[in-house]
């Protein structure tokens, strides 16, 4: 089922991007060249799944159709969009997406964008889904680079599936990175503290 964001994703970014003393424009002409790619996650830095190891794809351009779920692009600028997604030989899965924005102002108000959207999230998803009961977590921030939160999400149709995800939202300088962790199962089963150091890892292994 593929569940679309129905907020205003542009008005909420505007906002916060003016409140930080910058507009959402391009880059102007002559303009310094881009800086290095930001570095991804390898598997071995996942939360170690207990009878599967973890394989990585290949670094690709574009968003992640995985982060739709609660994360999109709607309303948001056309910037450098990066994910990796990886898998077990079982029900987990996680994807990491990284986002180089025009300034460090921006990045910010991306950061709290998409931190937001996944706030809301359970909330929009029963809404737009009755079938579906959904609760989500917050597990705090984490003191890395310029900070990174983590928050979970725990859903359960009412056919009896139920899945669980940890999402994280961290930034260094002008770039935004979200890690996605999920599985069958509810919250007592998510690696939490596994998957903070993940995130700490994510967001220092940028640059």
């Amino acid at each position: 089922m593929s569940l679309r964001i129905r907020t205003s994703a542009l008005t909420a970014l505007t906002v916060a991007a003016l409140a930080a003393g910058t507009v959402l424009t391009a880059p102007a002409a002559g303009a310094a060249p881009k800086a290095a790619a930001p570095k991804f996650l390898s598997a071995s830095q996942l939360p170690p799944h207990p009878t599967s190891s973890w394989t990585a794809g290949p670094v690709t351009e574009g968003f992640p159709e995985e982060l739709g779920f609660c994360v999109s692009t709607e309303g948001v600028p056309s910037y450098d969009y990066r994910y990796r997604e990886f898998r077990t030989d079982l029900d987990t899965g996680a994807v990491q997406l990284t986002v180089v924005t025009d300034s460090a102002a921006l990045a910010k108000a991306l950061a709290k964008h998409y931190d937001d959207l996944i706030r809301t999230c359970a909330d929009r998803i029963e809404e737009s889904s009755p079938d579906i009961e959904a609760e989500g977590r917050d597990y705090g921030r984490l003191p890395v680079e310029e900070g990174a939160r983590v928050r979970g999400l725990h859903t359960e149709t009412s056919w009896g599936a139920t899945d669980v995800a940890l999402l994280s939202v961290g930034r260094d300088g002008r770039t935004v990175t979200v890690v996605k962790w999920g599985q069958m199962g509810d919250f007592g089963d998510a690696p939490v503290a596994a998957f903070k150091r993940t995130t700490s890892t994510a967001v220092n292994k940028l640059y």
